[in-house]
């Protein structure tokens, strides 16, 4: 696929969250729905809903795209979360940074969806320098927000996106449970 390689050794599940890190280049997309759909899965995925006009609207929804009303304050993490519970099957893939631009704060939506509807997280990183698709973590969220979060930080220290300079994690303390940024 293009020269990209796999290294995955975390099982997939019919109904998980799909964390994806790097995110720094709409190519992203194209070579993450490329290897999922190459293994014969498909996930849903979250896009600001200026996205959805005609006619990319049409293929995204059919992609599996969920149109995001930015400014709209529901809470589309209950949402999917009851949707995710009463789906036989629910594969959603997140972006964390929200952004291809430089995001020094992640969002932890992607987190409460996978909280409240009792679903594993798969770590997925897309990293440029290898050319290569990795998800050797899952997680199962405790409810402690800031220890999970360190680990899911920890896990995407190592990546570059195709734009480094458009990637930070958060570096997050241990002890504390307070947040500071730092680039990578």
């Amino acid at each position: 696929m293009m020269g990209w390689r796999v290294e995955r050794t975390v099982p997939h599940a019919d109904k998980c969250v799909i964390c994806v890190a790097p995110h720094t280049s709409n190519w992203d997309f194209i070579i993450a729905e490329l290897y999922y759909g190459s293994i014969g899965r498909k996930a849903g995925f979250l896009m600001k809903k200026e996205w959805f006009v005609w006619p990319l609207g049409i293929l995204f929804r059919k992609l599996g795209g969920v149109p995001v009303v930015r400014s709209r304050k529901t809470s589309l993490t209950d949402q999917l979360a009851e949707r995710a519970r009463e789906a036989e099957r629910f594969e959603l893939a997140v972006t964390p940074e929200g952004t291809r631009s430089l995001a020094t704060t992640w969002k932890r939506g992607f987190y409460f969806i996978a909280l409240k509807a009792e679903l594993p997280i798969l770590l997925y990183a897309i990293d440029y320098p290898g050319k290569r698709i990795v998800c050797t973590k899952v997680l199962h969220p405790s409810g402690n927000v800031e220890q999970d979060m360190k680990i899911i930080m920890d896990y995407y220290r190592p990546y570059q996106g195709k734009y480094p300079d458009k990637f930070a994690v958060e570096e997050i303390g241990e002890a504390s449970g307070e947040t500071d940024q730092r680039s990578q």
